[in-house]
């Protein structure tokens, strides 16, 4: 793209009722990395804003009820593409970099992907190519990070500066407000995924099975 065009084009994060809290926070780090304009956060609003390394603090949010209203915010009042990434039948590779304006970014989850729902407020759907054959899918963030550094390639994003092996922070911009996400501790997280476990547990006591499927959806967030 021209320097010109590129300086009018954005990226935009949907996530929408999301169940796994901390996911978020990683998704917000990568986020922040690749020059996402801003969060739009559908359903749910509780928070974890664990493992965002204070990147929380660099990124607009907004909260919509429902995906009709997110649509009509992202379609009128911001003119993006709505993307949803799945494996479709008309899904194209992120490699391609099948974009043509601002894109707002939807992404599935491992276990069942991109709803009904989900997938008809969508304009067009791109999927990352795997070259191995040990896993099926990628965790959503990992996913995120390499689709939304496709979007910043293409877009001509202007690269961050270095100082010595690391890109410079930028200053946290003043009067932000933490707004309704929490910063579990750590300990909190650990005695989470201590109770998760439990609750695996049991299900094998029940079953008979050792198959316990994990949702690998997004936690949700929002500030002021």
């Amino acid at each position: 793209m021209a320097a010109a065009a590129a300086a009018a084009v954005e990226s935009v994060v949907v996530v929408h009722n999301v169940a796994k809290r901390h996911n978020v926070g990683t998704l917000a780090r990568s986020a922040t990395a690749f020059g996402v304009a801003e969060v739009v956060v559908v359903g749910r609003r509780d928070v974890s804003a664990f493992g965002s390394h204070g990147a929380t603090s660099h990124l607009r949010f907004r909260h919509f009820a429902s995906l009709p209203l997110a649509r009509a915010y992202l379609k009128d009042e911001r003119g993006c593409d709505i993307c949803g990434v799945e494996i479709t039948h008309d899904a194209l590779p992120v490699t391609a970099h099948p974009f043509r304006r601002s894109t707002a970014f939807l992404f599935g989850n491992e276990g069942t992907g991109l709803s009904q729902k989900e997938c008809e407020i969508c304009d067009f759907f791109v999927y990352i190519p795997q070259y191995g054959g040990g896993t099926a899918s990628l965790n959503v963030t990992v996913a995120a990070s390499i689709v939304l550094h496709h979007f910043g390639v293409w877009a001509g994003f202007p690269e961050r500066g270095r100082e010595g092996n690391k890109f410079v922070v930028a200053d946290k911009p003043k009067g932000q407000s933490r707004g309704l996400y929490c910063t579990d501790s750590i300990e909190e997280v650990i005695e989470e995924r201590k109770m998760r476990r439990e609750n695996a547990c049991d299900i094998f006591e029940e079953n008979g099975s050792s198959e316990h499927q994990e949702s690998n959806v997004l936690g949700t967030m929002l500030s002021d």
